[in-house]
């Protein structure tokens, strides 16, 4: 799921300077989107690189996949605009490059708080499992995080499983209960391009089995209250999450893309000592939202987010 980009393309790359974007509301607007690809598709192997991130990304492909852009953010910089629209040109090849959040960029940064929750993204401690946005009836078919600074005391592994293998593994009584609408978490306001709040919500959709958002966020255990036989399923599910994960260290310019409907995603702890770490010199991410493009069969269109397949393929096809 680690993808070197070549160094013919890599070259070519560093001497592309793309437009600044435009944004429709929330959304990168088409303009941008064509006008990125017709510059990116004229460099060397791009748009073989890019079949290749697709197929990772796709439900037999594993769901998740990591573009080592480290030559690149070592030759121009993270502070370059430069670098940070290649890599929003590369999303564009995936899905849509969307904000949820008025208050923020394009782009979000998670940097590290040590006086924050630490179970939040930008806190220090083990950020369990879960999907992003999972309380709206749209959250983001892709979530995207591009590494500027690993933890410089080693820790903050980011941790991936699949879900629906997960789901698989439990009993069909658990399965029943993950599939009625007795969950929530979280606060849903001010929010764009994600739908409406969904409260309660069921954690399986109903779909098929092994499709459609597997809705699930270990925080909920520990900050929602849910009756006993639907957070021991939910419980389960965790653990099964947890016993088929695989983790790995980002490095700087890694760019870690996760499709929401086969992959959840999380953190481990950040090392012991944070508060020595300069905030300049902490660990920083750059976090990107992608809703799979509208001509795409398995998009999400109802409430619930079921489509026709559990990972976005049309789109993704090379």
């Amino acid at each position: 799921m680690f993808i070197d980009i070549p160094s013919e393309l890599e070259a070519a790359l560093i001497d592309l300077s793309l437009p600044t974007w435009k944004l429709d509301g929330p959304f990168l607007a088409k303009s941008s989107m064509e006008r990125y690809r017709i510059e990116l598709t004229a460099a060397p192997q791009f748009e073989e690189t890019v079949a290749t991130l697709r197929r990772a990304l796709s439900g037999e492909g594993g769901g998740y996949a990591v573009l080592r852009m480290g030559n690149l953010i070592k030759a121009l910089g993270a502070e370059d605009d430069r670098f940070l629209r290649l890599a929003t040109g590369f999303a564009a090849e995936v899905g849509v490059p969307f904000s949820p959040f008025p208050r923020w960029p394009l782009w979000k940064d998670i940097g590290v708080k040590v006086d924050k929750d630490p179970g939040k993204s930008s806190g220090i401690g083990y950020n369990a499992f879960h999907m992003d946005l999972v309380n709206g009836t749209l959250p983001p078919d892709f979530t995207a995080l591009l590494c500027v600074r690993p933890d410089p005391l080693g820790g903050g592994l980011s941790i991936l499983s699949d879900a629906h293998a997960a789901v698989a593994r439990l009993s069909q009584d658990s399965r029943a209960l993950l599939a009625e609408s007795a969950y929530h978490y979280g606060m849903f306001f001010d929010l764009f391009g994600v739908g409406e709040e969904y409260r309660p919500f069921p954690i399986l959709d109903g779909s098929d089995p092994g499709e459609g958002f597997v809705r699930f966020t270990a925080k909920m255990l520990e900050r929602s209250q849910l009756g006993q036989a639907h957070a021991d399923a939910a419980r389960e599910l965790a653990e099964e999450l947890i016993r088929g994960q695989v983790s790995f260290m980002l490095r700087p310019g890694d760019y870690l893309m996760v499709n929401q409907r086969c992959t959840l995603h999380g953190r481990e702890a950040l090392q012991n000592g944070q508060e020595t770490v300069p905030v300049a010199d902490r660990r920083l991410l750059l976090q990107l939202f992608l809703r799979a493009s509208a001509d795409d069969g398995s998009a999400a269109q109802s409430v619930g987010g079921t489509g026709d397949s559990p990972c976005p393929t049309s789109r993704l096809s090379p």
